[in-house]
């Protein structure tokens, strides 16, 4: 990648309705295309609807069927999306926005400071040697 490169970040978030605690990250993916985003997503929950209640599978369905749709123009528009899905006390949650990835310097064109070479790896104090005949 040689310059900023237009994408889309996504994250999987969940969050314990019963406790006042914040959401937690479960799993963020990055993608670089809207169908590639949203298809993270739909996966996902085709993966995980047949656990869900009634209500939450058919939340689940209801946005593969209808909300994809909408969810896919959003993203097209560069707008963010979120797909939500609250099975018993927990809620389910993917954000998917839009983002600019930068790329990442190459490390083989750069001369590094002279302390990078300093470091020597260190041995383990104690060491487990598994016999040649195990």
């Amino acid at each position: 990648m040689t310059g900023p490169r237009r994408g889309y970040w996504c994250e999987c978030w969940t969050e314990d309705l019963t406790e006042q605690r914040r959401p937690a990250l479960l799993a963020s993916f990055d993608a670089y295309t809207a169908p590639q985003a949203d298809r993270w997503v739909a996966v996902a929950l085709r993966t995980i609807s047949p656990a869900l209640d009634a209500d939450a599978s058919d939340a689940a369905w209801e946005w593969l069927y209808d909300g994809r749709i909408e969810t896919r123009r959003a993203l097209l528009r560069s707008e963010p999306s979120t797909v939500s899905v609250t099975h018993e006390q927990t809620r389910v949650t993917w954000t998917i926005r839009p983002v600019t990835f930068l790329p990442l310097a190459h490390r083989q064109s750069a001369e590094l400071p002279a302390c990078a070479y300093d470091f020597k790896p260190r041995r383990p104090k104690h060491s487990c040697r598994i016999p040649a005949d195990a």
